[in-house]
């Protein structure tokens, strides 16, 4: 598989999809009347401009916050797209009311408060009483390990309950199209619904398996932590070294990713994609049309 090929990604919006290429980000979002909305853009990664964040292990971290930048731009255009006419003008005087940036601000910092809470905080709190009941536990690796299966616990359940809404049931089935787009992309198949159709929804360099394997990884890492240190002290250095952890998983998936056929690799891929079970649906025609629409803009 070439390398080009292996940077070709995306993200499910609502209503539609974001196709993101090496040069260029294609978004396709199905408007209420049932026409397909594009819009396309270049995009040029920092680490092409500044060298040393191209380095392994920094081009990860990078590369997580840009794909977080430009998912939440592409989900508020998809949000405007997808919105009918009345509810589109009521949230546009919220928007004039509130201020479209300080209410961007506030969204994005409350997100951010509340996965700390809920991923970090929780877990570590729990396993912090799980280890004052059961003291021969330690705080070594059996304590990462009992933390790091209440924070997958914790992902998974979340992912589950909000499955059953409508709205997010219709975003796992547009997630399920970008997959199988993609895959078609890869395998090197005409772009057409039947072949789609053909391709599998899981797919091992999902956004879902990267999570996956940073949970994984922290357990490892989080060993390094000295076990010495006070309550805060612990929490602290997890929170610290989560860039380094998103940066380690990074490399080692993009190394697997070329080695796609190792048992290595099925090993590494296999949490994420049991995971994607949970994440994606299979899509309708009309889904994959507006995937495909996304993938061919991109390309």
């Amino acid at each position: 598989m070439k390398e080009k090929e292996l940077l070709v990604g995306g993200m499910a919006l609502i209503e539609g999809v974001m196709m993101k290429s090496p040069k260029r980000i294609g978004i396709a979002v199905r408007s209420p009347e049932g026409k397909i909305v594009t819009k396309k853009f270049t995009f040029t990664s920092i680490t092409k401009k500044f060298k040393i964040l191209g380095l392994p292990i920094l081009r990860g971290i990078v590369n997580m916050i840009e794909m977080m930048t430009v998912g939440i731009k592409a989900l508020n255009h998809s949000a405007d797209v997808a919105l009918e006419e009345e509810e589109r003008e009521k949230e546009e005087e919220k928007k004039k009311s509130v201020g479209t940036i300080p209410l961007m601000i506030f969204s994005v910092i409350f997100g951010i408060v509340l996965a700390v809470l809920l991923f970090k905080f929780l877990p570590f709190g729990a396993a912090t009483l799980f280890e004052k009941l059961f003291p021969s536990l330690g705080k070594g690796f059996l304590f990462n390990v009992v933390e790091g299966l209440i924070k997958i616990f914790i992902f998974i359940l979340y992912l589950y309950l909000i499955s059953f809404m409508p709205d997010i049931k219709r975003v796992f089935e547009y997630h399920g199209a970008e997959h199988k787009t993609v895959s078609c992309h890869e395998r090197k198949m005409k772009l057409t619904v039947a072949n789609v159709k053909k391709c599998s929804r899981f797919h091992p360099r999902c956004g879902t398996s990267f999570v996956i394997f940073i949970l994984l990884l922290s357990i490892i890492v989080y060993t390094f932590i000295p076990a010495d240190m006070s309550f805060w002290g612990r929490f602290g250095w997890r929170l610290l070294l989560l860039p380094v952890i998103a940066g380690i998983s990074y490399e080692i998936l993009r190394f697997s990713a070329k080695r796609n056929n190792s048992w290595l690799f099925k090993i590494i891929s296999a949490p994420g994609l049991w995971t994607q079970r949970v994440t994606t649906n299979e899509p309708d025609a009309k889904e994959i049309e507006v995937a495909i629409k996304a993938l061919k803009i991109s390309l």
